[in-house]
Order: structure tokens, then C-alpha cells, then sequence
């Protein structure tokens, strides 16, 4: 079942889904999802730095560098550029509950993505959300941090997780503030 606006308010109310800080909840909250705001910091990749990179050998700190936007200044993402960022809102979902992230139509019909693949959060996940910024345009877009830029919606499982997102090793994104770089050099190998 998703969560309409009712559900997600009475949600936020009882703290079982927490979004904070939520400036504005009667723009935010949408009929069937919240809209989160572009917080002031990304990861850009230093391309000309590598060659090629190993995601099982290679940390991905050493070839991307964190940007700080200053305050009223946006980030520009010129086309065909790709960047970390994140939301300033922290999320933590319940163990019965995941979300859905994606961007809004607004951001899109700019040419801009939200999301490669990361579109999904664990029940259990706690921190703030990576976003995988994407220009596929021809133009270059300007952001700027605080602007309403996806759009988590909630959906409740049919149990509770057994295993919540952060209640064992390898949630390497369990608490994570800011964008955070790729972590899959750190998965655990797992032989038959």
C-alpha cells in the first residue's frame, strides 16, 4: 500500500518515518509523497585523474572531490556530466516500511536526472540521500541548493523486514550525511 498525504502526515506525527529538517510540510508534502530539498554540497569526479576506474580495487575518494557551493550561489551541471549530491533533509524509515525516491517532473523537464539506479531505500535506512545527478540535455543547468528537487514516496511492506537496512555488516550507507561516494569495494565476498 503506498502512503497517501493523510498516511505520510499521520506517519510523521507518531515519528515512525522521520524527515527532518522538513521546512515547509504543507508544500512539501505532496498528495503521495514529500518533496526533498538540494542540499549545498557534491562530489564531482576528477576524470582526468584516472584512466578507468576498478569499482573493486579503486576508492572512489581518490578521484572525486567534495564542492561546496557557497550560499545563494548555485551548482551548474554542464551536459553530459554526472556529480554526487544530496538532500538536506535526513530520512529513517521503520522496518515495515521502504521509499521510493525519484525526481520531480519540474527537475526533469530540465533534462535532469535524480537517479541512476539508487532510486530505492531500504526499510531500516537511516541518513541522508545520495543523488545521482545526471545532465542529458544540451545546456547547462543551474541548481541551487534548497530547491525542491525529488520526491520520496512510501510504500508499507507486507511484515517487517527481518533484517532491516543497518541491523547487520555491509549497510555501508546507514547513517551517511552528505553525497557519499560508492562504497562497493567495500561488499563482502561471499564464496558458495
Amino acid at each position: 500500500m503506498i502512503y497517501s498525504d493523510r498516511d505520510i502526515r499521520a506517519a510523521l506525527a507518531a515519528g515512525e518515518i522521520i524527515i527532518e529538517p522538513m521546512a515547509d510540510p504543507d508544500l512539501q508534502i505532496q498528495a503521495c509523497s514529500v518533496d526533498l530539498r538540494l542540499g549545498s554540497t557534491f562530489r564531482v569526479f576528477r576524470h582526468a585523474d584516472k584512466a578507468v576506474i576498478d569499482p573493486l580495487a579503486d576508492d572512489a575518494s581518490d578521484f572525486t572531490e567534495l564542492h561546496e557551493v557557497k550560499p545563494g550561489e548555485p551548482f551548474y551541471l554542464h551536459p553530459g556530466e554526472f556529480a554526487l549530491g544530496s538532500t538536506q533533509e535526513r530520512v529513517k524509515l521503520p522496518d515495515n516500511v521502504v521509499g521510493r525516491v525519484d525526481g520531480r517532473s519540474s527537475i526533469g523537464r530540465l533534462a535532469i536526472l535524480v537517479h541512476a539506479t539508487a532510486g530505492f531505500i531500504d526499510a531500516g535506512f537511516e541518513g541522508t540521500i545520495t543523488l545521482e545527478l545526471s545532465n542529458v540535455g544540451k545546456m547547462p543547468v543551474a541548481l541551487h541548493p534548497n530547491m525542491r528537487i525529488c520526491q520520496i514516496s512510501f510504500e508499507e511492506m507486507k511484515s517487517p523486514a527481518e533484517h532491516p537496512y543497518g541491523s547487520r555488516p555491509g549497510s555501508k550507507y546507514q547513517g551517511q550525511r552528505g553525497p557519499t561516494e560508492s562504497r562497493i569495494r567495500d561488499d563482502l565476498v561471499r564464496q558458495p
